[in-house]
């Protein structure tokens, strides 16, 4: 059997083709789309939708991908001539587990823009092109005040991009009709927005026309954009046995969740460009992405950070092997549907949607989610992600959340830095780790009571922002619950409370 890095691999008596054009008779479309970044990530989100739209739609849409930074490490795409397989592997709306495999055959070709500089600004001159993606990481959206415009090219990714548009503007001389959809997928929030603000202060200072400014403005779209879905990348460790599977041989391939959401805050006509009508891609297009961005933070990064502390402190170490104890099931579960849905401003069954996917989601096998390793500064995850639904939860009901309150319990439990007599790798602020362990410290020589931690622990307003001790009952509910997983167990301070 000859390397898998080679052209074939002999398998079972035979040998086995490379996945390329040559070999594999896979439709070409012309090139209506320009990505930068040519990732794990974008491949199996953007891409992989795109061509499942070109297989059941009108769409019709090539790609071509700009690699961003100047490297050689990896080899381009074009040496498969852009096709490459993904994976998709998870539990699906019914519970059941899927893997479905998938030859991607949008990317026309993937442009070095370092060696090739003159195929990127060709692609300004295209007409059928409407639409550009992004994903160069959060860094990737900044200024450099040192880019130019006669730079080839210039180094921030929003400054390559003014250079692309100044060259495209000039071309069809400011028209209407050569306006862009810009979609950035960068992790940063109300990317759109800060993408364009970047572009015309690069306009500004290497004094562009004011014509250019208002075409900008006037015929672009700067799109704000949600993306969700865990994009577990190359599958270095099965990638042989893969390739055995599928019976050709592929260096691109790329493993991703069943699950995906993409929410674009874009304009209406940009529903049709993608050919969404009757599609069953997760492609929303609005007019407010706040609501959806609330929703994502309040149940799916809510629902981890209240998990993490309890199910760790209850000695399971994975989030999907605390989804396969029935009382952390219970116990989300609970959670998300009596005390986060009701504080989002979503209506009641989408919401209730979302939060089966999720809980589908924590329960993917394909994905082992340590959680210790998400319990990276918890804390400030806490303060993002369910002390707004705390606070609205009160104000709706006028009493405590009892269950966000069992995880802020579980919180202290978890900082004090000790599971079964073995310490634990705390990571967090300087400040919070101090703090925590001083007043444990305190408690252990028995100079402080588990009531006036928690006291302490609620008037941190450097953090909060506010003494959450003024609350009405908040302390006195966490103190109970903090006293109860000292005195019994994790486990059973949570069985106690969801048998009421």
């Amino acid at each position: 059997m000859k390397s898998t890095t080679g052209q074939s691999i002999l398998k079972m008596g035979y040998i086995m083709q490379t996945l390329n054009r040559k070999n594999f008779n896979k439709n070409k479309y012309p090139t209506k789309i320009m990505q930068f970044g040519e990732g794990n990530f974008l491949r199996a989100f953007v891409d992989w939708q795109i061509d499942k739209l070109n297989q059941t739609s009108d769409l019709s849409a090539g790609i071509a991908i700009i690699r961003p930074i100047d490297y050689d490490t990896l080899p381009l795409l074009n040496t498969q001539d852009g096709l490459y397989t993904t994976i998709i592997r998870g539990l699906n709306e019914q519970g059941e587990t899927v893997s479905e495999e998938r030859i991607i055959g949008c990317v026309n070709e993937e442009i070095p823009i370092y060696k090739n500089l003159e195929r990127f600004l060709e692609l300004a001159t295209n007409s059928d092109l409407k639409i550009i993606f992004s994903n160069t990481t959060e860094a990737g959206i900044e200024y450099i005040d040192s880019d130019k415009l006669e730079d080839k090219p210039a180094k921030a990714f929003p400054a390559k991009l003014t250079q692309w548009l100044f060259h495209r503007f000039n071309h069809f001389a400011g028209s209407a009709e050569s306006g862009m959809v810009i979609i950035p997928c960068e992790l940063i929030d109300y990317n759109g927005e800060k993408l364009k603000e970047i572009v015309l202060k690069y306009a500004k200072n290497w004094q562009l026309p004011e014509e250019f400014t208002q075409w900008l403005n006037v015929h672009n779209h700067f799109c704000s954009s949600l993306v969700d879905r865990i994009v577990t990348g190359f599958p270095r460790d099965e990638h042989q046995q893969l390739q055995e599977s599928l019976g050709y041989l592929d260096n691109f391939m790329v493993t991703a969740e069943y699950f995906h959401l993409f929410v674009i805050q874009g304009p209406k006509h940009l529903a049709e460009l993608l050919c969404l009508k009757d599609s069953d891609v997760n492609i929303k297009i609005v007019d407010d992405i706040s609501p959806y961005k609330q929703r994502k933070v309040a149940i799916l990064n809510g629902a981890h950070t209240a998990l993490v502390p309890l199910a760790y402190m209850a000695n399971i170490d994975s989030v999907g092997d605390a989804l396969s104890a029935q009382l952390f099931e219970r116990y989300l579960t609970q959670l998300i549907a009596d005390e986060i849905i009701p504080t989002l401003d979503l209506p009641a069954d989408e919401l209730k949607k979302f939060a089966s996917d999720v809980l589908n989601r924590f329960r993917n096998p394909y994905i082992c989610h340590l959680l210790l390793s998400i319990s990276l500064n918890s804390m400030t995850k806490f303060k993002t992600r369910l002390l707004p639904q705390l606070f609205k939860y009160v104000e709706l009901n006028q009493k405590v959340p009892e269950l966000i309150a069992m995880a802020m319990a579980g919180q202290i439990l978890f900082y004090r830095g000790v599971r079964n007599d073995e310490s634990i790798a705390l990571s967090d602020s300087e400040q919070w780790l101090a703090f925590f362990k001083d007043n444990w410290l305190e408690y252990g020589r028995g100079s402080l009571s588990i009531d006036q931690l928690v006291e302490k622990f609620l008037a941190c307003d450097w953090h909060w922002e506010t003494n959450l001790n003024d609350i009405s009952g908040l302390k006195q509910s966490i103190v109970g619950y903090l006293q109860s997983m000292l005195n019994t167990s994790v486990a059973a301070t949570i069985e106690s409370k969801l048998g009421q």
